[in-house]
């Protein structure tokens, strides 16, 4: 059951805040409709039926602090191999955007900026296809917002701190 004050992952659109329940009346349609705020979009609000029949499909809880952490422990090892079928690369791609594997949401960063680099120093034109600096974008905004919000820092300042982790635990 989701409350008034619930913090979670909102799919497509990042840590939001439930901030009230409402009453909305669309056409002829009342309904009882939780209120997000995206925690990092001040400006933006989203409503969702109390009743919707996917929004647990759409709903993820924050990782603890020591979660956050393990995650960005195994970054190092994570594989970083390029799907050369691109079909199945977008659609994994989806998939890995949709799910709540952060483990899957560090490979996939690091596949696209492993190919990103790859191209750039392959091509004249260093120009990365633009669905792959979209998908870049679109995983980097899920996992680094999380990762701010539960850390109390600010998204821009996530990549500095698992720099600064990972360094530290190799010495």
């Amino acid at each position: 059951m989701i409350a008034i004050g619930d913090e979670f992952i909102y799919s497509g659109v990042g840590v939001c805040k439930v901030t009230e329940i409402t009453q909305m009346s669309f056409g002829s349609d009342t309904s009882n409709y939780y209120v997000l705020k995206p925690v990092f979009e001040a400006s933006s609000t989203i409503y969702i039926k109390t009743d919707s029949s996917d929004l647990e499909t759409k709903i993820r809880r924050l990782l603890t602090k020591e979660e956050i952490m393990e995650v960005i422990r195994r970054m190092p090892a994570a594989d970083g191999k390029w799907e050369a079928d691109e079909s199945k690369r977008r659609e994994q791609f989806k998939e890995t955007l949709r799910g709540s594997d952060r483990d899957a949401l560090g490979r996939m960063i690091k596949s696209l900026y492993l190919h990103g680099e790859e191209t750039r120093a392959a091509s004249k034109s260093k120009k990365v296809p633009v669905a792959e600096e979209n998908y870049l974008k679109d995983a980097e905004k899920v996992l680094y917002e999380e990762f701010a919000y539960v850390l109390g820092i600010q998204p821009r300042e996530v990549l500095p701190f698992i720099a600064k982790q990972l360094s530290e635990t190799a010495e």
